[in-house]
């Protein structure tokens, strides 16, 4: 089992930086894939960038050149640093990772508001 805690979300104005954290406790060695996550309230979460343990991040086209994944020396961190952020980015923030056993576990959400 893996915990996932979010921290970082607040308000911000358009043009903004926040930066999201992200504690996984547990089983965290087991972790292949670690991510961030979006919601509006009426529409399906959607994928926001991932990191595995190896391999290349990935990002939606929405955020890329913008958004930075990255993960702490110690992998039990996550972050989202966000830059240039826009009001679309509004959202609730979900960190996720999937263990090997393709098991995937959400944290409880952080809200990103970003005024215009």
């Amino acid at each position: 089992q893996v915990q996932l805690v979010e921290s970082g979300g607040g308000l911000v104005q358009a043009g903004g930086s926040l930066r999201l954290s992200c504690a996984a406790s547990g089983s965290t060695f087991t972790i292949a894939t670690m991510g961030w996550y979006r919601q509006v309230p009426g529409k399906q979460r959607e994928l926001v960038a991932t990191i595995p343990r190896l391999g290349n991040t990935t990002y939606a086209d929405s955020v890329k050149g913008r958004f930075t994944i990255s993960r702490g020396a110690a992998k039990n961190m996550l972050y989202l640093q966000m830059n240039s952020l826009k009001p679309e980015d509004t959202a609730v923030y979900y960190c996720t990772a999937r263990d090997f056993r393709f098991a995937t576990y959400w944290g409880q959400g952080t809200q990103v508001t970003v005024s215009s």
